[in-house]
């Protein structure tokens, strides 16, 4: 059986095969005994490789251990973590904020938790996987709209029985198109038929706003949607995923949440560094600055030499090939070239829009995405792409 599977996949160019980097996730890595210019890290502001972060995580892990000892409601929750929970409830602006092991373990936990069978949820064709298994294991009626289309939202809002209870499922940032949310318009069908909303900010978080706060804070709407979530493995650099709101809503996660409940705490060391760089978002916005810059600098380089780019208006670039064997064929012309982007096909992206989806990050410097262009354009040639 998985021999044939996994020739099946073969066949259709969609085998994935893990590759191993044998250095730091930075703006460059060790790929196979090369050092190649990395454009596929979530680490948008390079706080992974931050001296200050690594200090911190070190520390933790002299002083409370290398794990966490058991779930947080039998002996697990450590000063780490409470410390990691009141910086979170402080940098979002909300009464509290709890801490998970994995983003995924969030939303597959917290969804449920909100809703159950007799509800209704309204999600974003192009959400995250890890909402739409937390929708689906939540019972309730779930229904998908039109990738940002909000007259297919009001209709499906209009559609409902009366009285149910109805919960709107979005990313902030989608994570392979690299478009947002229309957080306001969201905010205002909300308002006006009574659903809730439940926001997935993994890669809003650190990046957008003001002050790096995420996409609520982009789109002024953060007062006006109870349900925040977000991963602490892109911007912030760590590992984990968090839920922030009201202490009301965070006691009734800890008193509900499965994932929660029957997880082993995270560790120390991923708490204390997601503190420090909190820390270090707060006081370096230079980084942020930074990486809006190269996002610029990518993005022009990219539309200039006349590839199909996605709607994006984030750090994720995806350039659209649209069929897997031409994307791992340009992936590995790339690569050979000394840039590392792979190729992202179905079922991760829907039929017909395989890419490489590329992310920049604020310790990329002109040079490297200089050199960057460089090797998409001779590679862009030779495969007829530009």
């Amino acid at each position: 059986m998985f021999k044939e599977y996994l020739q099946k996949l073969q066949d259709q160019h969609l085998l994935r095969r893990l590759r191993t980097i044998a250095s730091s996730t930075g703006p460059t890595v060790r790929l196979d005994g090369h050092t190649v210019i990395l454009l596929s890290s979530n680490n948008y502001l390079g706080l992974a490789t931050h001296p200050a972060v690594i200090e911190a995580a070190v520390e933790a892990t002299r002083q409370y251990g290398a794990g966490s000892g058991a779930s947080r409601l039998v002996c697990g929750t450590l000063t780490p973590h409470e410390e990691l929970e009141t910086a979170l409830a402080r940098f979002k602006g909300t009464d509290a904020a709890l801490t998970f092991a994995a983003g995924y373990l969030a939303n597959i936990s917290a969804v449920p938790a909100l809703i159950g069978k007799d509800g209704l949820i309204l999600a974003d064709r192009l959400c995250h996987a890890s909402l739409i298994d937390g929708c689906r294991l939540s019972g309730a009626t779930f229904r998908v709209y039109h990738h940002r289309d909000m007259n297919h939202l009001e209709q499906l809002l209009t559609r409902r029985l009366p009285g149910k209870p109805t919960l709107i499922v979005t990313d902030g940032i989608f994570s392979m198109d690299g478009d947002i949310a229309p957080m306001r318009d969201i905010a205002l069908l909300a308002e006006r038929y009574g659903a809730a909303v439940y926001v997935d900010d993994a890669h809003g978080t650190g990046i957008l706003g003001e002050t790096g706060r995420g996409t609520l804070e982009h789109c002024d709407v953060e007062t006006r949607i109870p349900y925040h979530m977000g991963t602490l493995s892109k911007a912030i650099g760590s590992t984990g995923g968090y839920l922030a709101g009201s202490a009301e809503f965070v006691a009734y996660l800890v008193n509900t949440c499965r994932a929660f409940t029957y997880t082993t705490a995270p560790t120390p060391a991923a708490a204390a560094a997601a503190t420090a760089a909190l820390r270090v978002i707060r006081q370096e916005p230079e980084r942020r600055a930074r990486l809006w810059q190269n996002r610029h600098h990518l993005a022009q380089g990219l539309t200039s030499l006349g590839f199909r780019l996605a709607a994006s208006e984030s750090p994720i670039l995806p350039v659209i090939v649209g069929d897997p064997d031409r994307a791992m064929s340009l992936a590995h012309t790339l690569l050979t070239l000394g840039v590392y982007a792979p190729a992202i096909r179905p079922p991760t992206v829907p039929a017909s829009t395989s890419r490489i989806r590329f992310t920049i990050t604020a310790d990329h410097t002109d040079e490297h995405i200089d050199q960057a262009l460089a090797a998409l354009a001779q590679a862009g040639r030779a495969l007829n792409m530009i």
